[in-house]
């Protein structure tokens, strides 16, 4: 493990190295233009340490924009890597003349108008939340049909902050559903904006049942305060606990960063109601077929939040993104209402999805 960790930095390092050589060699200003341009890059990256390191200690207002311009830098620098090694293999096919990349105003124009294009599409395609609807006609019986609002990964906090939650629970409240289910990363990585923000507040305007599990996010900013913050803003916590509400069955699993977490089989339902299961990491996804799951409900992977990542996800989980069926159990991965960092989505999209649950024999309303 220390090894690999050791190998991924080097190979971190080496890139921004290069891309900043790059920038060196295509910018076609003068030395100074060039270092001025070189030391803003390098800070940029740099900016983020110090945020994760005495962010308590900062104003609110510093810290929020160390980590949106640390976070923002990573997605520049990813896509300036690709272009770079594409323009750069180009050359040596002979494709792309030399000239477009040493001191080069087309090149330089190309280069970071594509980047521009990118960050500006991929913030506006952000803010824009998809509606995925899903619509469940189960035997099962059921008291009348519902409609439950589901979504993971907030992640609010210094990213997304008080105003966007609020737009997210107008959105919410539109849908007018029974029932409001979270999938854990509620919060981001730090309690301190939330809690200063008085972000429980804007939580309690659901105007539903609120019920959620722990994501492995709560556990970064201290699971026992996320505790806490979820019993303010009235959201009821399933931890490796179930809950049966107007007719069906919640079960809620604690996070996978929690090694003592209860197994599936421990606390999965013996009776006969339809059951979702809010299982943060879409891991092991055969233990809810096993125990009788209807349809689990779950995050984390944001889909790789911006492309080629979701290549990523998609070769490390079982299913990263969308809708999937074992036997008899449903599953949806969402990519999140949220994200971690930078607010952009290239390749993905941010999502909260409505379910519609109903039996041919229910009662109508």
């Amino acid at each position: 493990m220390r090894y690999g960790f050791l190998i991924v930095l080097a190979v971190l390092l080496g890139s921004i190295i290069w891309t900043c050589r790059c920038f060196w060699h295509i910018l076609p200003l003068p030395s100074w233009g060039k270092w001025a341009f070189t030391v803003l890059y390098v800070l940029s990256f740099l900016v983020i340490f110090p945020h994760f390191i005495w962010g308590d200690r900062m104003s609110l207002s510093l810290a929020t924009a160390t980590y949106e311009l640390g976070t923002s830098w990573m997605i520049f620098f990813l896509y300036a890597l690709i272009l770079f090694a594409i323009l750069y293999l180009g050359k040596v096919f002979r494709i792309v003349p030399g000239t477009f990349l040493k001191d080069s105003l087309p090149g330089s124009c190309t280069v970071l108008g594509i980047i521009a294009f990118l960050l500006i599409c991929g913030n506006l395609h952000y803010r824009h939340k998809h509606r995925e609807v899903i619509d469940i006609c189960t035997e099962k019986p059921l008291e009348r049909p519902l409609t439950l609002v589901l979504a993971s990964d907030l992640h609010v906090g210094y990213s997304n902050r008080r105003a966007e939650l609020s737009r997210w629970v107008d959105l919410i409240n539109a849908e007018n559903p029974d029932i409001v289910l979270f999938a854990g990363d509620i919060v981001d990585g730090a309690l301190r904006p939330v809690r200063e923000g008085r972000y429980e507040e804007e939580f309690r305007h659901l105007e539903q049942e609120v019920y959620a599990c722990l994501g492995n996010h709560e556990y970064i900013s201290g699971s026992t305060g996320s505790e806490k913050f979820y019993a303010d803003a009235g959201i009821t916590l399933l931890k490796d606990s179930s809950v049966c509400s107007q007719g069906i069955r919640i079960t809620g699993r604690d996070d996978r960063a929690n090694p003592s977490r209860k197994a599936l089989e421990d606390i999965a339902p013996t009776d006969s109601l339809f059951t979702i299961l809010l299982d943060h990491q879409p891991s092991h996804l055969e233990e809810a077929e096993a125990a009788g799951v209807d349809f689990q409900f779950s995050g984390h992977t944001h889909h790789g939040q911006v492309w080629p990542l979701n290549w990523i996800t998609d070769a490390f989980f079982e299913k990263a993104f969308g809708h999937y069926q074992k036997g008899n159990t449903r599953y949806y991965i969402s990519s999140g209402l949220g994200l971690w960092g930078g607010k952009f989505r290239i390749g993905t999209r941010s999502e909260y999805i409505v379910l519609r649950l109903h039996n041919p024999s229910s009662k109508t309303e």
